[in-house]
């Protein structure tokens, strides 16, 4: 596999007991995967790769999505329309600034 041009990281709350506890997985942020994962590849987006992380340390922002390199963190990511206008924008090359946390 070569090296990928992008890497979503979703935050999943695991934290070192291993228990997810956080807010990004209370409100559902693993489901937010299957269905990023299935729009990239709709999206011929072949190149872009998908992670679920231990919990990102911006709980009030969450459910939590990180996309580097560019390292773009987005908030409040809790919708397949929200990973719409964020995948719309990384195919564009741009941020989706709506959900960019500053």
């Amino acid at each position: 596999m070569d090296k990928p041009s992008h890497h979503i990281l979703v935050c999943a709350s695991f934290r070192a007991q291993g228990t997810p506890q956080g807010i990004c997985h209370k409100k559902g942020a693993l489901s937010l995967i299957p269905y990023i994962e299935s729009e990239l590849s709709d999206r011929d987006m072949t190149d872009v790769v998908v992670s679920a992380t231990g919990c990102l340390n911006v709980c009030e922002k969450g459910p939590v999505v990180v996309v580097y390199p560019e390292n773009w963190w987005y908030g409040e990511v809790d919708s397949e329309e929200k990973i719409d206008e964020i995948l719309d924008a990384l195919e564009e090359g741009e941020v989706c600034e709506d959900y960019l946390i500053s």
